[in-house]
């Protein structure tokens, strides 16, 4: 598996929880936020966006964004995003690793989003 497809994946998870998880449904509400999650190099990526309760997503890395975590590569990437640790995310960004662009707040929320799909 590579960071492409693990990303649709999780596209398609939180697809899936904005349609059946009531959970999923009332923290996502009324957010209207784009989080884009990419590789340094613009090489691989996807976009998540999150529009009063929709939940939509379109692949690539070169999309205006409210907030991006961006990896050093996507080796890394896959590792550790799925291992889903925040011990192994905060490993990443100490290493330098692993960046945040824009609000680090949305990414926070972001990440609390995909918890609960979890």
């Amino acid at each position: 598996m590579n960071l492409s497809l693990l990303l649709f994946l999780l596209s398609l998870k939180l697809k899936a929880a904005a349609k059946t998880n009531k959970t999923f449904q009332n923290y996502i509400g009324t957010i209207e936020l784009k989080i884009l999650i990419k590789t340094a190099n613009n090489r691989w990526g996807r976009l998540f966006v999150f529009e009063k309760g929709k939940v939509s997503s379109i692949s690539g890395a070169n999309h205006k964004s409210d907030a991006a975590l961006v990896w050093s590569d996507p080796a890394t990437a896959f590792k550790v995003m799925l291992k889903g640790s925040e011990e192994a995310t905060f490993n990443a960004a100490a290493q330098n690793k692993l960046k945040v662009e824009g609000m680090a707040y949305y990414i926070q929320w972001f990440n609390d989003a995909v918890k609960i799909i979890m």
